[in-house]
This record gives C-alpha cells, sequence and structure tokens, in this order.
C-alpha cells in the first residue's frame, strides 16, 4: 500500500469517525408527541433523590413519585423539558439530573473521553509507525541476502 493510499485510508477513517459523532449527538429532536410520553422522557433523565442512581420512571419510592407527579403537572401546565428541568435544578441542585450539563465544568465528562481516545489513537499511530520503521532498518545485509535468495528459488 502506498504512502497516498495510507493517508487516504486514515483521513477516511477520521471523516466516517467525525460523522458518527455528529450523527449520534444529533439524536432525536422530534420528542415524543404525547404528554405522558414527554413526562416519561424528563423522568427518564431524573434521578430519584432517595435511590442510587436510580431514575424517577423506574422508582417506586415515594420522593419519586413526587417527583413524576410534579413533572405531569407541569407538562399538562404546557411547560417546556428545559422548563421542566430547570425548576428541578433549582429545587434539587444540578445533581437531580442523570445526564451531566454539557458546558462548564460538567462539560469536560463529555469532551475527555474523546480526547483520551484521540491522544491514545495518535500515540499508538506514532509508536506503530517507529516499530515498523525501527524493524525496516534493523535488516542486516546478510538478512536482506537471505531474502533475496529466497525469492530467486521460489521464481525458479
Amino acid at each position: 500500500m502506498t504512502r497516498a493510499a495510507r493517508r487516504a485510508a486514515w483521513v477516511l477513517l477520521a471523516a466516517v469517525v467525525a460523522g458518527a459523532l455528529v450523527i449520534a449527538s444529533a439524536g432525536d429532536r422530534g420528542g415524543p408527541a404525547t404528554a405522558q410520553a414527554r413526562a416519561d422522557a424528563i423522568g427518564d433523565g431524573v434521578r430519584c433523590p432517595t435511590c442510587r442512581g436510580q431514575a424517577v420512571t423506574d422508582s417506586a419510592a415515594p420522593a419519586a413519585t413526587a417527583i413524576r407527579e410534579e413533572i405531569e403537572r407541569r407538562i399538562r401546565a404546557g411547560q417546556s423539558e428545559a422548563q421542566v428541568e430547570s425548576y428541578l435544578v433549582g429545587r434539587y441542585g444540578e445533581d437531580i439530573l442523570l445526564t451531566p450539563p454539557s458546558r462548564g465544568v460538567g462539560g469536560l465528562v463529555w469532551v475527555l473521553p474523546v480526547l483520551g481516545l484521540g491522544i491514545a489513537g495518535g500515540v499508538l499511530g506514532i509508536a506503530l509507525r517507529r516499530w515498523s520503521r525501527r524493524t525496516l532498518a534493523s535488516a542486516t545485509e546478510a538478512d536482506r541476502a537471505l531474502v533475496e535468495r529466497a525469492s530467486r528459488m521460489e521464481r525458479a
């Protein structure tokens, strides 16, 4: 494989990964249609204050039931998802949300894994390139002669 072909393959791989990240981050922007479905979607992203890491839609705790009822009441009153979440954050704090915020320090939760993977991939690529060069450069004249003799024997 030529150097240009390898470079083109890496560029294509980077484009595919970038496209996949864009598509994955876009998500379903349409949102649920019914009020109950909207309330369930919001409840899936809200932590039960008395349970460990459990969404209010999955919990039978009294606090979770109260939060579900409050979410449903606010949805029926015509509030948007952002307004309901803002109310819950104001009442319980940022920890009430199961999904960390994408701004400020919470944004590091989203950025650091991607940066880590990118850096690890770059380091791995550099290491492989150095390894392959060192392997080729360490061949002695005797090794090259042996390979040449073997190649001639195969052709014959």
